[in-house]
Parts: C-alpha cells; sequence; structure tokens
C-alpha cells in the first residue's frame, strides 16, 4: 500500500481532490492532531498522511491513558498507523492550550468503546 502526503491511492488527481477536500484531512497534514478511536483510545500526534480508507499516519505519536486515580499517562508511540475503520473522531489541537495543561494532575475516567 502507497501513502501519499495528504492525498489519495489509485484514483484520478480531481477524485483525490474531491475526496481530500470531502474529508477535510488535507489542511490538516503537518498539524498535530487528536484521534480517538473506537476502542476508545486517545492518541496524539502529527498528521503526515491518510489514503482514501482514512487509514492515518500519525508522527511523534503518543497515546493519553486517563485513569481516575492517577493523572494522564502518556505512552509513547513514535510513528503509528491508524486503520480508518477504528477511528471515531479526528481533531485538531490547540498546541498553545494543549502545553498549558498540567496532564498529570488530571483525573478522568477512560473512554469506553463505541458501539455501532
Amino acid at each position: 500500500m502507497e501513502f501519499r502526503k495528504g492525498s489519495s491511492l489509485s484514483v484520478s488527481d480531481s477524485s483525490k481532490k474531491e475526496m481530500a477536500s470531502d474529508t477535510g484531512l488535507e489542511l490538516l497534514i503537518e498539524q498535530t492532531i487528536s484521534v480517538i478511536t473506537n476502542d476508545g483510545r486517545n492518541i496524539v500526534g502529527v498528521l503526515k498522511g491518510f489514503d482514501q480508507a482514512t487509514n492515518l499516519i500519525l508522527d511523534e505519536s503518543h497515546e493519553r491513558v486517563y485513569s481516575t486515580k492517577a493523572g494522564v499517562e502518556q505512552l509513547m508511540l513514535g510513528l503509528y498507523i491508524i486503520r480508518g475503520d477504528n477511528i471515531s473522531v479526528v481533531g485538531e489541537l490547540d498546541e498553545e492550550l494543549d502545553s498549558n495543561l498540567n496532564l498529570s494532575s488530571l483525573h478522568a475516567h477512560p473512554l469506553k468503546p463505541v458501539g455501532h
């Protein structure tokens, strides 16, 4: 499978532009994003690319693990691929606001898996 920065695979250039603008993901290339997966994981990283199935390539990524007893734990993942069929929500992360958060003092219940 071949990934190209901000475009779709095996379709004409006009179709690529339509598909990319339909998802809005091309605007987030090289931006820090937060992804909530169907199994309730929160993965943060820099969007490097995606394909027509919305498989995402994240760099400098980490998973944020929430707990009611301890602060947010961050597990380093590095370069990471998330399958499109496992994505619930993709959002742009405000890096300035995020850098001012004290994650070690935040307590929250982990997200439950998404039911379809």
